[in-house]
């Protein structure tokens, strides 16, 4: 009867953990959702009324060539951050795990970017592209940099893509250093003996061990890339004339302030399928990759 009474008292500690989180989730998170995908079916300007025009958003969706082009644009821009920023990644946690003085604090140093937020690291950035880099170039009389990257609409989805990784290569190298440390030192020291060094010992040995690693990296960083929003805020809002312009910056823009709600949220509906589609697609794909190796 104790212990009964015991598992009982334990159960309604976890409940009364448990159901104000999930409240607090369905409140904020899921309910809106809910409405959102409703909202989908509608002409809703974001105010006043609206009326029920069924799948007419979701048809008009795939025939707005400004929607194709944001998405033509955040695909490009998701890749090659994920790229960009897994390889880079990769060498400074190599460097940062291997027999160097002071690798604590630069552990620490290189995590800095992740602490400060999204919004104040674009803003800095945009000064610096926009009138300290210009300045440099322009003194040093070197093509191209005379002015600003984010004035140009071939170069500034690259000032995006710069932006973007220099944040996201503090969590991902922190990620690979938990993974790198996980490698049983003995394994190096038999590869050691039968001869296998330099690139060899990484693409046989150390990748294979921490492939769930790069499994979480690759997972997480393609979705933060495909959900940017904050950089293109601070940096581009868009411009210059549309070519920065992500899916998320474009469904607050024209969805909040630009009267179509109803229009933007189907698209944001078929954004949320997209997402989660390669999501899975990604951890199957590399989950397979993990079991064969």
């Amino acid at each position: 009867m104790d212990s009964k009474k015991h598992m009982s008292a334990r159960r309604r500690t976890f409940l009364a953990i448990t159901i104000p989180i999930m409240a607090l989730f369905f409140l904020f998170n899921t309910l809106p959702l809910l409405q959102g995908f409703a909202y989908s079916f509608t002409n809703f300007r974001g105010f006043g009324s609206y009326d029920v025009i069924g799948f007419r958003n979701y048809y008009y969706l795939f025939q707005d060539s400004r929607v194709g082009h944001s998405y033509l644009f955040t695909f490009v821009y998701a890749i090659v951050s994920t790229v960009l920023t897994n390889v880079i990644s990769m060498i400074l946690a190599l460097g940062l795990t291997s027999k160097i003085v002071g690798k604590g604090a630069l552990r620490g140093i290189y995590f800095i970017p992740n602490v400060l937020g999204s919004l104040v690291i674009g803003y800095v950035f945009s000064f610096f592209f926009t009138y300290v880099l210009p300045s440099v170039g322009g003194a040093l009389g070197i093509p191209g940099l005379d002015a600003s990257i984010l004035a140009s609409t071939s170069s500034a989805w690259f000032g995006v893509v710069i932006v973007g990784c220099w944040q996201a290569i503090a969590l991902n190298t922190i990620i690979y250093i938990s993974g790198l440390e996980t490698v049983p030192k003995d394994v190096y020291e038999a590869a050691s003996i039968d001869g296998a060094t330099g690139f060899k010992k990484f693409r046989y040995i150390t990748f294979p061990l921490i492939m769930p690693f790069f499994t979480i990296n690759m997972v997480l960083c393609l979705k933060n890339g495909l959900m940017v929003f904050d950089q293109i805020m601070a940096l581009t809002k868009g411009g210059p004339s549309q070519s920065t312009e992500s899916i998320s910056y474009l469904i607050y823009q024209n969805g909040i302030s630009g009267g179509q709600f109803g229009f933007q949220s189907a698209n944001a509906v078929i954004y949320f399928i997209v997402i989660v589609a390669i999501s899975v697609f990604q951890m199957k794909f590399l989950g397979g990759k993990e079991e064969q190796l």
